[in-house]
């Protein structure tokens, strides 16, 4: 097995002005729609796009931000969708994920406790109420909301823990702006959803995932966590099966079980799973692990192929370095917004 070349060993060089670097490259490659492209073919899906404003909004570009934001309003489907993957304004995949648009209320969530907005944050409010009803319409009786809307207009009858998770952080996060801006009329019928699907990832036995299983995959493990609905014995069974199974020492986390392959994201998202669950030396140790998978200027790759000992594929996401930035930020606290994956944010306003 073989380990990236050690660049950081400890934490001496963790600073907000090197995270702040990493937001500078996202902007450096937002298109002047606003659109910022995930990877070098310049194509990105709305959930990527969403996460990567959150590094802008890190660094105080706040006109960017704002720019990303208009793009999610410009290409909003009129039912409070977005269609799966764009090339700039033209979409490519007709396909409607239900977890991508509801992540637009954990951005703008952020972007107000980053810069204390309340005028913009008024100003996203259609949009992040159309996106959030467009996901909790399609629940079921179960609590489970389905993970897609095909090309034709037919819903895909699965149920992923993974994206279901994802809409429940983004539910708690409009509650928190519905309070902000006293919008008390959206607050019952998503507070409803918010426990109808809360009771389904805490219970999630013939649930989820039905036609694939993906436990294979290290996300379906740590995302349960991120939701916010676990109690403690739960989210330590979730953590400990993730170092079982997917934790490969001094390099990171792996995307799937069986694959030699140390992703950036995966582990980010899983270090602050466990800044949730209070292990926070163990999620300072894997951020200083993972920093090194990174180019000579501390962009991250993608990830990290221990067998052929090379960084895999030869590509620095947008959203990569954003789940690097917001993984340090949860460790360090750097930004007013430090806490928006580790609190309850519908409790906090």
């Amino acid at each position: 097995m073989q380990k990236p070349l050690r660049k950081f060993d400890n934490h001496d060089n963790i600073t907000n002005e090197f995270f702040i670097n990493i937001g500078q490259y996202i902007k450096s490659i937002q298109l002047e729609s606003g659109a910022i492209p995930s990877d070098e073919d310049k194509n990105h899906d709305p959930w990527d796009h969403i996460e990567s404003i959150m590094g802008l909004n890190f660094v105080k570009e706040i006109d960017s931000s704002k720019l990303a934001f208009q793009w999610l309003i410009d290409n909003q489907n009129s039912d409070g969708s977005w269609f799966a993957k764009y090339d700039d304004n033209k979409s490519l995949q007709k396909n409607k994920p239900t977890h991508f648009g509801p992540y637009i209320s954990v951005a703008a969530l952020h972007f107000y406790k980053t810069f204390a907005n309340k005028e913009y944050l008024e100003e996203l409010w259609p949009t992040i109420k159309s996106a959030i009803n467009f996901s909790i319409n399609l629940q079921t009786a179960n609590g489970t909301i389905p993970w897609s809307i095909d090309s034709n207009g037919i819903i895909e009858k699965d149920y992923l823990l993974t994206g279901s998770s994802s809409i429940l952080k983004s539910i708690e996060c409009a509650i928190a702006i519905s309070k902000i801006l006293d919008k008390s009329n959206d607050i019952e019928k998503w507070k409803q959803s918010y426990k109808y699907l809360a009771y389904a990832i805490k219970n999630p036995e013939n649930k989820f995932d039905l036609l694939k299983d993906r436990k294979r995959f290290s996300m379906d493990w740590y995302y349960p966590i991120i939701s916010g609905c676990l109690n403690d014995n739960e989210n330590f069974f979730y953590v400990n099966q993730v170092f079982e199974k997917f934790y490969v020492k001094d390099i990171g986390v792996k995307c799937v079980v069986e694959e030699p392959w140390v992703t950036v994201a995966e582990t980010c998202e899983f270090i602050i799973s466990l800044i949730i669950v209070g292990r926070r030396k163990d999620a300072e140790r894997l951020l200083i692990d993972v920093l090194n998978i990174s180019d000579q200027s501390g962009i991250p790759y993608m990830g990290w192929q221990y067998d052929e000992n090379i960084f895999w594929p030869n590509e620095r996401p947008s959203w990569t370095s954003s789940a690097l930035i917001i993984a340090a930020d949860s460790v360090f606290n750097f930004s007013k917004a430090s806490d928006l994956f580790i609190a309850n944010q519908s409790t906090l306003y």
